[in-house]
C-alpha cells in the first residue's frame, strides 16, 4: 500500500515536508473541468472531466484504494465535507451527487491516470448560489463525537516530517473491535490546511487481511504536514455497513516541544519513522 501525500510525493515528502495537493485546477498536463462552477443549493448531480495531456478526456486510471478515482467536497470554512466515488461513462465524464449548501467550495479529484508516475491531486472552486452562513473554526480538539461513536485523536501533526497519528474508534464508551475495510482500510484520512485547503491524503499503517493489522479500536496512520498550521482532520470508518466521519481541528507542533525524555528514550524509533515509513 503506497502512502501519498496528495501529490504522490511519497519517496522524498518525508524528508523534504510533502507539498500538499489540490491547490492547482492543472498539474503535469492534467486539467480537472467541471460542466459548471456555479450550482445551486440542495442535492445535485455534478459532472466533470480530467483532460490529459492531449486535450482529451481520460479514461484509464489506475485504481488507489479500490477507486479509480477520490472526489472530495468541502465548503472554503471546512464544513460540509464529503468523500465520494463518482462513475465515468466510456466518453469519460465523471458524474456523482452532491449535498451542497451556499457558499464557495473546493473540490478535489484525487487520480493516478494510467501511464503517470504516481498520484495527483486536483482541486476547483465553485461557487453555491444562496444566503452564506461561514461557520467559525472549531476550536483544536483530540475528542470527535459521531452519534453513538467516540474518536480519540493521539499523536502530533509535525510540519515537514513524518509522525503517527493514532485514532481510536469506541462506542458508547465500548472499544469498537469489528471495524470494516473502507476502501482496503480500516479507515481513510484526509488533512486539509486551514487557509487554504493545501489537501494532504495518507493513509494507515497495514491493510485488513495482512495478518498483523487489527480491525480497531485503533488505526494507526503516517502523515507529514507541509507546514507549520492549523488542519483540519476528517476521518471516514465503517462499522455496521454505514460509513461514519469524525472531524478534527488540529495544529501542528513542532519537534523541540515535545518531551525531551521522549525524544531521548527513543532515537531509533524516530529515525525509522522518518523514512523507513516512505515506500508503504
Amino acid at each position: 500500500m503506497s502512502d501519498h501525500f496528495g501529490h504522490g510525493h511519497a519517496n522524498h515528502g518525508v524528508h523534504g515536508g510533502a507539498q500538499p495537493g489540490g491547490l492547482s485546477v492543472s498539474e503535469n498536463g492534467y486539467t480537472l473541468e467541471l460542466d459548471s462552477t456555479i450550482l445551486t443549493a440542495g442535492v445535485q448531480p455534478v459532472s466533470f472531466r480530467v483532460i490529459g495531456p492531449d486535450g482529451q478526456a481520460v479514461t484509464e486510471f489506475t485504481p488507489e484504494h479500490e477507486k479509480e478515482l477520490h472526489f472530495i467536497a468541502v465548503r472554503r470554512d471546512t464544513a460540509g465535507f464529503q468523500h465520494v466515488h463518482p462513475v465515468m461513462d466510456e466518453k469519460g465524464t465523471w458524474s456523482v451527487e452532491l449535498a451542497l449548501e451556499p457558499g464557495d467550495w473546493r473540490l478535489f479529484a484525487d487520480i493516478h491516470p494510467a501511464g503517470h508516475d504516481g498520484t495527483m491531486t486536483l482541486g476547483i472552486d465553485v461557487a453555491v448560489a444562496g444566503p452564506y452562513d461561514p461557520q467559525p473554526l472549531p476550536a483544536a480538539t483530540r475528542i470527535a463525537q459521531v452519534g453513538e461513536y467516540t474518536v480519540a485523536l493521539d499523536g502530533e501533526l509535525l510540519p515537514g516530517e513524518a509522525s503517527e497519528l493514532t485514532l481510536t474508534v469506541s462506542r458508547n464508551d465500548r472499544p469498537v473491535t469489528d471495524l470494516q475495510p473502507y476502501l482496503a482500510a480500516y479507515g481513510h484520512l484526509v488533512a486539509l490546511r486551514v487557509g487554504d485547503l493545501g489537501y494532504l491524503h495518507v493513509h494507515p499503517e497495514g491493510e485488513p487481511g495482512d495478518g498483523t493489522t487489527a480491525p480497531g479500536p485503533e488505526i494507526a496512520f503516517m502523515a507529514v504536514a507541509p507546514s507549520a498550521g492549523t488542519y483540519r482532520l476528517y476521518l471516514d470508518f465503517q462499522h455496521n455497513d454505514v460509513v461514519r466521519t469524525a472531524v478534527f481541528t488540529v495544529q501542528t507542533t513542532t519537534t523541540n516541544l515535545r518531551s525531551d525524555a521522549a525524544a531521548q528514550a527513543a532515537p531509533e524509533h524516530r529515525s525509522h519513522h522518518h523514512s523507513g515509513h516512505a515506500h508503504h
